[in-house]
């Protein structure tokens, strides 16, 4: 039986200028442009600052081996294939997610300006990184921003012991006047697959409840459960909930299943199984939405109440022992500040990893 270890592994901090500057090189070197090279770097680095560090640069080898093995294109090839005032279909051409899903958030974003709503389903597409990039994106503009992507079949149904569908994230992000933005991203699994890859990298085991394996019992080793993905055996990360029913896993699992309908069956790209499983073609499926609060009501009023709204959460009475209640995004923006000021903490592995990549192609790691 494997035995986990509970030590910490060592980190090393790098400013975000450095990281972004090595991230950038990486990508040029594959024969991305500059511009798109950037988008990219900046949705991997915006994860590690907000503290999402499954979603970080520790994915920075998986994109580098797609588009060295040609499965995904180093330049742009998404081109909208349907479009009305209101909504738009973009074929993704099998680009890098990242450049795609800022292409997508841009139209929408235009669209509600011009319409109070916009709509963009895209298909063909890779894995986009954080959704909370995209929905993010709106608040510059004073818009309601969602976004959710499909993923390759990594949980578990609702009594079942075999992963059929993605960890499904949505993302929702709601302008606010004197408070922080609302800004929500979640998988709509109890975890992301990101976060079994953490503990696996730093030798830890995980908590029972997050995933299962091949029997649709729980376990508390990542790396049974990641092992038994990679190879199809069966088993699995849960759907948000837990087990069962009796914590509420169907309804994690109905939300799963609700973002595959809006970016899987509304564009037409794979869906469940077919979900980046042929690494040459994943044809993964993203949905965009913004909506502009100022077609319902003064923008300035809904800000207001957004700011009501939160602090009366905020004020109302802690649990023994708690001496905050916190609205979605605040820790996250509290680390953004902190790790732009101190440098963003990487693992060990991570930092070993991206040298290693950074060898191969010539590009060296910031000292």
């Amino acid at each position: 039986m494997r035995v986990l270890a509970q030590s910490a592994v060592s980190q090393t901090t790098i400013p975000e200028e450095k990281l972004k500057e090595f991230c950038n090189a990486v990508w040029m070197k594959l024969g991305v442009p500059e511009k798109d090279a950037r988008v990219t770097t900046d949705v991997l680095v915006l994860a590690d600052l907000r503290g999402v560090d499954s979603h970080g640069v520790a994915r920075l080898p998986r994109y580098y081996a797609d588009l060295k093995n040609g499965w995904t294109k180093p330049t742009d090839q998404s081109k909208i294939v349907r479009e009305t005032k209101a909504v738009a279909m973009i074929d993704g051409g099998q680009s890098l997610g990242q450049v795609v899903g800022r292409k997508g958030m841009e139209l929408a974003i235009r669209k509600a300006k011009e319409t109070a709503v916009g709509i963009v389903s895209v298909r063909n597409s890779h894995h986009y990184g954080i959704a909370g990039y995209y929905s993010l994106m709106a608040l510059e503009h004073d818009l309601i921003g969602v976004s959710m992507t499909n993923a390759a079949p990594l949980v578990v149904p609702t009594f079942g012991r075999t992963a059929i569908l993605g960890t499904n994230p949505i993302s929702l992000t709601a302008p606010a006047l004197h408070e922080k933005s609302f800004v929500l991203d979640m998988a709509t699994s109890v975890v992301p697959r990101g976060k079994l890859e953490v503990y696996d990298r730093l030798k830890k085991t995980m908590p029972l409840g997050w995933a299962v394996d091949t029997t649709g019992r729980g376990t508390s080793d990542p790396h049974t459960v990641l092992d038994a993905l990679s190879k199809r055996l069966g088993g699995g990360i849960l759907p948000l909930g837990g087990e069962g029913e009796e914590h509420s896993g169907h309804k994690g699992y109905g939300l799963a299943l609700m973002v595959d309908v809006l970016c899987g069956v509304l564009s037409g790209s794979a869906t469940g199984l077919g979900v980046d499983v042929d690494k040459a073609k994943p044809n993964v499926g993203h949905f965009f939405m913004a909506i502009d609060p100022g077609a319902f009501r003064a923008l300035e009023d809904f800000k207001r109440d957004m700011d009501r709204l939160a602090r009366e959460l905020k004020d109302s009475p802690k649990a023994q022992g708690q001496n905050r209640i916190y609205i979605h995004g605040e820790k996250s923006f509290a680390k953004m500040e902190k790790y732009r000021r101190e440098g963003i903490p990487l693992a060990a592995p991570v930092v070993e990893s991206m040298k290693k990549v950074g060898g191969e192609i010539g590009v060296p790691w910031p000292v």
